[in-house]
């Protein structure tokens, strides 16, 4: 058993930042019914990276394990009818709509909360539920580039540096995440549902805490130098060095260690806190120089022998070989009907008493819609019915033509 066995989610988002939240609850062993557009979620069919699979492609395949599958027509009043069945008999219930979608749908709050006090309802959107950026679609590069973040690394004169992660939808997700848990804890003590409200906009800023708070609080702007540096609020040498045979990682030493270490005496007469900044560009260059005459393993071995930060720098190839990795378990691979062994990150957390785990992989489309409906209170003469008008559909009623970008809800959502 799961912390949060015996709670429903019903999962409405679709791309990142939803279906992420949604997969984490799953994870701790909540019943979470990703509901979708007969033909499928879009991302179903738009792989990321071009990584396609037999049925599932791996970016879908990452997103939604321990969920279940009800394919259905949310723009009929059948359709409508049986999210709404299944809401009155579920805890949580998320959605990345853009603002007004799950109102025409008929899946907003207020509705949803008539039908469920005690819900717990979840909201993500790309810049809040209202102001002038509401309208606007929420996707992860655009709120890296809104946030001011991406002037925090690079070098001056150069385009600003986007991260190399959805790390902005990953963000949002954990948000979301967590506020979910908060008020089902608020659930627990009061008995009381609340709306949740989350953002990818603020998740970006919050994020910044100690970066916007130099800027907000101690006055100190942006300031990119000559020469790449990690970030511009950390000093020197702080950032990725060329060796003779790779890169290594290089955090922040003080200057007189890292001077002796390297044979560099002029590092030994600088102030390391003082010039660590003003001589930010002098500092790396030096660096730089002595870097790349040796090797990335002889590096890390001499700078580990005077206790300084150094690291390196892994391809995804070398992730999965290292061997702290492989003894945390980081990953985790189990076998799917379609797609056959699968291997993906793993929980990011551990508990002793109710360890997350795999209860099922990403379903097909409409894979658990009978289940489902039946469990929500409707006959089996029902669900025949709804299938004969294509109201819902479960495997091997849609084509592969039918899963297609752009589903039957396909009216715009927050990453």
């Amino acid at each position: 058993m799961g912390i949060l066995d015996g709670y429903r989610v019903i999962d409405l988002s679709i791309a990142m930042a939803g279906p992420l939240a949604a997969m984490r609850l799953g994870d701790l062993g909540a019943d979470v019914v990703k509901v979708e557009p007969i033909s499928g979620e879009w991302q179903r069919s738009a792989p990321a990276g071009g990584a396609t699979g037999t049925v599932l492609n791996a970016s879908f395949l990452s997103l939604n394990r321990n969920k279940r599958s009800l394919a259905v027509e949310l723009k009929t009043p059948e359709g409508r009818a049986a999210v709404h069945a299944l809401a009155r008999r579920s805890e949580v219930f998320l959605q990345n709509y853009r603002p007004g979608v799950a109102e025409r749908l008929g899946m907003d709050y207020e509705t949803i909360r008539a039908l469920n006090p005690g819900i717990v309802y979840v909201s993500i959107s790309g810049y809040g539920e209202s102001g002038p950026y509401a309208a606007r679609p929420g996707q992860d590069l655009l709120l890296q580039a809104m946030s001011g973040a991406m002037f925090s690394v690079g070098r001056d004169g150069d385009p600003p540096a986007p991260a190399g992660t959805y790390a902005i939808d990953a963000i949002t997700a954990y948000s979301a995440f967590e506020g979910a848990l908060a008020a089902l804890l608020h659930r627990e003590r009061t008995g009381e549902g609340q709306l949740v409200t989350v953002n990818m906009l603020d998740a970006a800023i919050a994020v910044q805490m100690q970066e916007l708070s130099v800027y907000t609080v101690g006055g100190v702007p942006q300031r990119r130098g000559a020469e790449p540096h990690g970030h511009t609020y950390i000093r020197a040498p702080y950032g990725v060095f060329a060796t003779r045979d790779g890169y290594l990682a290089l955090a922040m030493p003080p200057l007189d260690t890292l001077g002796t270490a390297l044979d560099l005496p002029a590092l030994a007469e600088m102030d390391t806190d003082v010039d660590g900044h003003r001589r930010r560009d002098e500092i790396t260059a030096l660096v730089r120089e002595r870097l790349a005459g040796r090797t990335t393993g002889e590096w890390l071995d001499l700078l580990g022998r005077h206790g300084i930060w150094a690291g390196p720098v892994h391809s995804y190839a070398d992730v999965l070989a290292d061997p702290q990795v492989r003894h945390n378990g980081s990953f985790v691979t189990y076998e799917h009907p379609t797609e056959g062994t699968v291997t993906t990150p793993g929980f990011p957390y551990r508990f002793s008493a109710t360890p997350p785990r795999v209860r099922r992989g990403a379903p097909v489309v409409g894979e658990h819609t009978r289940e489902v409906l039946t469990e929500a209170g409707y006959t089996g003469e029902q669900v025949a019915r709804l299938l004969g008008e294509h109201i819902v559909t479960t495997p091997g009623a849609a084509t592969h033509e039918d899963v297609a970008p752009g589903g039957a809800v396909r009216e715009g959502r927050a990453s």
